[in-house]
């Protein structure tokens, strides 16, 4: 992305106190309800004219021309040039260019575990001092957000390195509110009112649950994301992050309790569609579906905020929070994933950028567009381009606590792999402990 012509146009119109028009950027300046205020007080605060940024990050096509019209305001803010460079093997394409010595300014990466490991070998700069308050401030569940962004350096010193932007929430439970308005259901707070409205559904005469773990070479995966759900609702949060770092064994009797409660809902015969043998070989991407039959298959369907690609079309869905124990005391903790930035060749505009992303407009913009949800509680939950997006976001700003997609922080072979087959192994009927013990075993041998 360069837009040397255009900036300079845009240096001088904004030093002259003038707008850019609309096909330069995305939203006019002073237009709308954006938080134009942060954008002009940024913009006041530094000047880049001559130089330039290069990011590097996973977002490709349409994603990386929704970053692009975000990364356009910086350039017309500062005068710098911002080059960005999308690569569908982000991982492996910036190691290369660390190892070469020609790193980009700035690098995204899907999550924290490459992140920690280029810190650890000097290849990152810490933020700014005051980096990590701002987020504790400024974000919700600020904690989280440094505990998931912060490393140890060369020195074996924590430091925080990376500053998280566009978050995933996974902590979803889909349904159908014709379904539920027929019924007379109401949305359940409460893990225990969620049991208990299973429970009731089944005595109606009806089936609870759509779960399905099919998803060829990496069946499994759905199972992970509930455990690691059930382990924020069971154990506090520095337990589970123990269990990603290996710092507990995976049958730890926490675990085993967190893949037991899991067991809850995929064993039991009469809360799920087609018996708890048919969850292991159903097709995640099919198994909502019995959501909208008539009469329905199922009531509920856990999974992540992408599954809508898979309702069919113009189904009637909606999604609450998949709530937490009130007797465990422990919270609204929500499992998600994100994206973070780190500073991989430190200069003024790379700081600068960080910068700029504090700001509330460097958020809304990509919310008033398409696919972005931020833990910003500065900005204007107003702007989202949809009610859906809104409401998803709404869950993440009441987040009292986050956490990354666990099997996505271990090693490739447990999280991609020995914890993928466990679960299918649990589900149809082996034991717990049995399976948790196996994992162990196998992550024992890696290490």
């Amino acid at each position: 992305m360069k837009h040397s012509l255009y900036l300079g146009a845009a240096a001088l119109a904004l030093s002259a106190g003038g707008a850019l028009a609309d096909d330069h950027l995305m939203f006019a300046p002073g237009e709308g309800a954006f938080s134009w205020e942060s954008y002009e007080a940024f913009s006041a605060a530094h000047d880049l004219a001559d130089q330039t940024l290069s990011i590097t990050g996973p977002w490709t096509g349409a994603d990386a021309a929704l970053v692009e019209s975000v990364l356009a305001y910086f350039e017309a803010a500062t005068g710098a040039t911002v080059e960005y460079s999308g690569s569908d093997s982000f991982e492996q394409d910036i190691v290369i260019a660390t190892q070469a010595d020609s790193p980009p300014n700035i690098a995204v990466f899907p999550q924290p575990g490459l992140m920690g490991d280029l810190a650890a070998r000097g290849e990152l700069a810490e933020m700014a001092a005051d980096t990590a308050d701002w987020v504790r401030e400024n974000y919700a569940a600020g904690e989280s957000w440094v505990s998931l962004g912060t490393a140890e350096g060369p020195d074996g010193a924590e430091n925080l390195y990376g500053f998280f932007y566009k978050v995933d929430v996974k902590s979803l439970v889909w349904y159908s509110p014709e379904q539920f308005d027929e019924m007379g259901y109401d949305i359940p707070e409460t893990m225990e009112e969620l049991i208990a409205l299973s429970d009731q559904i089944v005595a109606d005469g009806g089936t609870p649950w759509c779960i399905g773990l099919g998803s060829g070479a990496a069946t499994g995966w759905p199972a992970t994301d509930w455990v690691e759900d059930m382990m924020l609702r069971t154990q506090p949060p520095a337990v589970y992050d123990q269990w990603v770092a290996n710092e507990i064994s995976f049958d730890d009797p926490a675990v085993i309790g967190a893949i037991e409660a899991y067991g809850t809902f995929a064993r039991n015969d009469a809360y799920v569609a087609g018996g708890s043998q048919a969850v292991a070989t159903t097709d995640f991407r099919d198994s909502p579906a019995g959501l909208f039959s008539f009469p329905p298959e199922c009531y509920m369907h856990r999974q992540a905020s992408f599954i809508p690609t898979f309702f069919p079309e113009d189904a009637d869905a909606d999604f609450f929070y998949f709530p937490s124990f009130e007797s465990e005391d422990l919270g609204s903790p929500v499992l998600g994933a994100g994206t973070l930035f780190a500073i991989t060749e430190d200069s003024d505009a790379a700081r600068s950028f960080i910068d700029f992303l504090k700001t509330p407009i460097a958020h809304e913009v990509w919310m008033a567009q398409s696919g972005f949800l931020t833990p910003h509680t500065g900005v204007n939950s107003d702007l989202f381009a949809s009610a859906t997006l809104r409401q998803m976001n709404d869950i993440l700003l009441g987040a009292t606590t986050f956490r990354f997609d666990a099997s996505d922080l271990m090693p490739a072979e447990i999280g991609a792999g020995a914890f993928w087959t466990g679960m299918v192994d649990y589900t149809t009927g082996a034991d717990a402990a049995d399976v948790a013990a196996g994992i162990q075993e196998r992550w024992d041998q890696i290490d």
